[in-house]
């Protein structure tokens, strides 16, 4: 049992393309949960959307990728707008049932006969990248440390992917601390209290669900451009469960929450998978006892395991502030609801003259 060979599968999975790319739709679902309070469970759409932008563009229509990127990210506005406008007005529930929906609706409408001149049904599309790594400046050979190592491929990729991610974040950054980013965690506290200081809360849930959708269109263009395939059933509602799980493990409502929250799932993850088979390799664990096939689903489990253990010792995950997340603020009129109303206005009012 090798553990550099765990170890080293489980730095490539932390800092791998994969990765990335949950990063970056995460970053899209925190500023939908985490700043706004919109339930979003359907930040797969938005991924499918921006991956069947970039692919069908190149693959079915030839056209060049910068197109196929626009287009994805076009398609995911439009059905942010889709999706919030009849919504949004309404409560929170209706926006969670409407995501989810449209997530499956789309894969099923994708897998359709009718739309496999398009989509290429079942089979998907593939091979609509080769300019993205025609550009690739990286010369051919092995990165890394050690066993801990990338191919030039995955090096470009990573380099364009993490590259993305910190301009992200860096633009979260910059959102939350401005009298925007302000009004987004007021209507997250309570919308009634920024509604009644004049605020348009529901332009804010519109601008906030088209941005966070924007994020997770760019994540699924990654995936696509990483795979160079795309396939409808791999845009299953398990992915948007990802991003919750990684997005709740790094800390709901922060910055910097959803980067270390995907490199930590997906150390875990590659982590428990590579060991398990070590393990059962070596002998340590019989094969009797854990079939060689059913590794894939124990990780899992392990994992979940895990995040169950958090979100019992810190609920708020491993950056978050338990006090900044605390959406409950007790009934209308006591003396905390009065306290919290005045801490609303004034973290409201002061972004006004910004």
């Amino acid at each position: 049992m090798d553990v550099f060979v765990i170890l080293s599968d489980a730095g490539r999975g932390a800092l791998g393309p994969v990765a990335a790319i949950y990063a970056l739709a995460a970053i899209g679902l925190n500023v939908h949960f985490g700043y706004t309070g919109l339930l979003n469970f359907g930040q797969v759409a938005f991924m499918l959307v921006g991956a069947y932008g970039v692919a069908v563009t190149g693959a079915v229509y030839g056209g060049p990728l910068w197109l196929g990127v626009l287009v994805g990210l076009a398609c995911a506005v439009v059905l942010a707008l889709l999706l919030g406008i009849p919504t949004l007005r309404l409560r929170a529930d209706y926006l969670a049932i409407a995501t989810i929906a449209a997530g499956e609706v789309l894969r099923i409408v994708f897998n359709a006969g009718f739309a496999q001149p398009v989509t290429g049904g079942v089979f998907g599309l593939q091979q609509f990248a080769g300019p993205f790594y025609a550009a690739n400046p990286v010369p051919p050979g092995s990165y890394g440390l050690g066993p801990l190592t990338f191919t030039a491929r995955d090096v470009w990729v990573m380099l364009v992917g993490w590259g993305a991610v910190a301009l992200a974040t860096l633009g979260l950054f910059l959102l939350v601390r401005s009298p925007w980013g302000r009004v987004l965690r007021a209507i997250r506290e309570d919308e009634d209290a920024a509604r009644s200081l004049g605020k348009n809360v529901y332009g804010y849930k519109i601008q906030s669900l088209v941005l966070g959708g924007l994020l997770g269109a760019a994540g699924g263009i990654l995936l696509a451009v990483d795979a160079q395939a795309v396939a409808p059933n791999t845009f299953n509602p398990v992915v948007t469960f990802y991003l919750y799980a990684l997005l709740i493990l790094g800390g709901t409502g922060t910055v910097l929450g959803p980067v270390l929250g995907s490199v930590v799932f997906w150390f875990l993850l590659s982590f428990a998978d590579s060991g398990l088979r070590q393990a059962i390799g070596a002998g340590y664990i019989s094969a009797r006892v854990i079939d060689p096939a059913d590794v894939g689903a124990l990780r899992f489990a392990l994992v979940g395991l895990v995040l169950v253990l958090l979100l019992v010792f810190r609920p708020a995950g491993i950056l978050g502030n338990r006090a900044e997340m605390r959406l409950e603020a007790g009934a209308a009129g006591t003396p905390h609801s009065r306290r919290r109303s005045r801490r609303l206005r004034e973290r409201i009012a002061g972004g006004a003259g910004r």
